[in-house]
């Protein structure tokens, strides 16, 4: 049996594997709508990312993992779509980017959870979201910017 602190533990070594995916969701955003997004939003972005970790230790130490991996992750998906929301100027791509985190985080929880499937299971679902990212990347035009 896997004790809390190992699953925190496995749920920080997918920690650049969700922020990379966020990153690129944002990136893919900006690319499609010609929305800048400035690099000191990315950064405030990715230190929201890497609160969860510090979130889901801290509160995982005073109550089990399910409810720590819960608040943190709701917290930090409630924290990182209000801000999307006042950079993006819309709610079309904050709810995406909410939705979007919360497959993610309840990917991630599936695969911490597994133990003799979770290579298998973390496998195809990372193949799934590259091809996801391929197909909605297909027809963009990197030589114009």
């Amino acid at each position: 049996m896997v004790d809390e602190y190992q699953k925190s533990e496995r749920s920080a070594k997918y920690g650049f594997l969700v922020i990379g995916l966020t990153f690129l969701i944002f990136f893919l955003i900006q690319t499609l709508s010609k929305i800048n997004i400035h690099p000191f939003q990315y950064l405030m972005i990715g230190i929201a990312l890497t609160m969860f970790y510090t979130l889901l230790v801290s509160i995982s130490e005073h109550s089990n993992f399910l409810r720590a991996y819960l608040i943190a992750a709701t917290s930090v998906i409630v924290l990182i779509t209000l801000y999307s929301k006042s950079v993006l100027k819309t709610w079309k791509f904050p709810l995406f980017i909410a939705t979007s985190l919360t497959a993610l985080y309840a990917f991630i929880y599936v695969i911490i959870q597994l133990e003799n499937y979770a290579l298998l299971v973390g496998s195809i679902g990372l193949f799934l979201i590259l091809a996801a990212v391929m197909y909605v990347s297909r027809k963009i035009d990197w030589n114009n910017g």
